[in-house]
């Protein structure tokens, strides 16, 4: 889509609906997964995947940065019409994707049982854990791969093609998942291990087939000759990529640190209020899945209205994508708080006692997510003219010193319940500073790029 002309709101809409329904499919296609874990394995295994997940989010955060860099990059070299530059971006990040992600592999195979202590996994799920995260370790870099390829293409204002093969991904990952747990048919039976080997073998299948899409359809990103050498970025790529990607990735770091603790301090509560938190998370994962989406279609949006020196447009895409979200998240968060009891049974089982914890989170801390998509939109439009310092402290003290200090100070008063309410507090201290940022106006300065030669 041409991101720099037309009307503001139905553009923003348009091209953050394909974002949207990608997280759509790729949340429903966990929760699906924890369902079948949860109905066929017991709750210690869906408390192991909550784990095990955690630490995913955790090492693709660490990435996440770079993937943002390249993606403001590509958006503001084809806002100038400059298709090469968007090319050498892409391929820059998808060879550093590629290293990084073998890496992370190798060390999560070896450091997955002290991982999962630091965690202070229950003894109950730890084996679980375990074998779960080893198979998704070995699954790190088509994962990664496929993100990568996926930022770049919404970079270039494309998301429909992430859309399709996400629509792949999901639906063989549903299919091979029981087909793995229980050992239907020729298959052997591998329990948990077999729901990670699911996940893995459907990336997999679905990245080979997004690269031959590429080339098919011969997309604007893809590369040919002499420009497959843009997968070795050159060092002016490089110190882009890495000087504006280390914070952007930082501030993922922070958010998944801040998990990792929060992790650590229901687990603490015991199994059942473990098994309670990973069930609302999955239903968590719908409600902010529009502040993703519409916060990444900003950042994205802005990128190229930036590179098309279209600064009269910056201002209304940020001001469309928060009114946007309100709307969208709103009326989540309402649907969810009327048929949560149906929604947790689905991963709990119908008399689990986890159900009546998890709707005491839910009812705290879920309108968390209004304060907290402004604040995603906020620092979309920062990233897209390559502010990423502010961000960064931003995410950091409302995340640590904030959110753990209401925790701390407050746990003596109300017990578990602090966990909750330490939520959207820390979120509403985010958006007050963000705003703040936004309107100083500092961020607008012209963002250097890397010499191409």
């Amino acid at each position: 889509m041409d991101l720099t002309s037309g009307p503001i709101t139905k553009t923003l809409i348009l091209f953050a609906l394909p974002t949207l329904a990608s997280n759509i499919l790729q949340t429903l296609s966990s929760s699906v997964n924890s369902i079948w874990v949860g109905q066929f394995l017991g709750e210690s295994a869906l408390a192991a995947t909550a784990n095990a997940n955690i630490i995913m989010f955790l090492m693709f955060g660490a990435f996440f940065g770079f993937g943002m860099a390249a993606t403001v990059l590509i958006g503001q070299s084809i806002g100038r019409g400059d298709i090469d530059a968007a090319r050498r971006a892409a391929g820059g990040v998808i060879g550093l994707a590629l290293i990084f992600s073998i890496a992370i592999a190798v060390v999560g195979w070896f450091a997955s049982d002290r991982i999962l202590h630091w965690l202070k996994t229950p003894p109950e799920a730890f084996g679980l854990a375990h074998d779960y995260l080893r198979v998704t370790f070995l699954a790190v870099p088509a994962s990664m791969l496929s993100v990568t390829l996926m930022m770049a293409s919404r970079g270039a204002g494309d998301a429909v093609t992430p859309l399709r093969f996400m629509m792949l991904t999901v639906v063989l990952d549903i299919v091979f998942n029981p087909v793995l747990i229980l050992g239907l048919g020729p298959f052997p039976r591998l329990g948990i291990a077999g729901s990670a080997l699911a996940t893995a073998t459907a990336g997999t299948i679905s990245l080979a087939g997004m690269i031959a899409w590429f080339y098919a359809r011969n997309h604007v990103l893809r590369l040919r000759g002499r420009e497959l050498a843009y997968l070795l970025p050159t060092g002016s790529e490089l110190r882009f990529i890495v000087g504006r990607g280390l914070p952007m990735g930082a501030q993922m770091l922070v958010i998944s640190g801040a998990g990792l603790v929060m992790v650590g301090l229901v687990n603490r509560e015991g199994l059942v209020t473990a098994a309670a938190y990973g069930a609302t998370l999955q239903l968590w994962n719908y409600v902010q899945m529009p502040a993703l989406a519409i916060g990444a279609a900003v950042s994205a949006m802005a990128a190229q209205n930036i590179g098309a020196a279209r600064w009269d447009r910056v201002a209304s895409v940020t001001n469309s994508g928060m009114a946007i979200n309100l709307v969208m998240t709103g009326i989540l968060i309402a649907l969810l708080l009327t048929f949560d009891r149906a929604a947790l049974a689905l991963f709990l089982g119908s008399e689990s006692p986890a159900i009546e914890v998890s709707r005491h989170i839910q009812l705290i801390a879920t309108w968390t997510f209004l304060p907290f998509g402004t604040t995603i939109v906020l620092i979309g439009t920062l990233r897209a003219n390559g502010s990423v310092v502010p961000p960064l402290i931003i995410l950091f003290l409302s995340m640590f010193p904030i959110r753990l200090g209401i925790y701390y100070f407050g746990y003596a008063a109300i017990g578990s319940d602090i966990l909750w309410w330490s939520f959207p507090l820390s979120s509403l201290a985010s958006l007050a500073m963000a705003w703040a940022v936004y309107k100083r106006g500092g961020w607008r300065r012209t963002m250097p790029r890397p010499d191409l030669g």
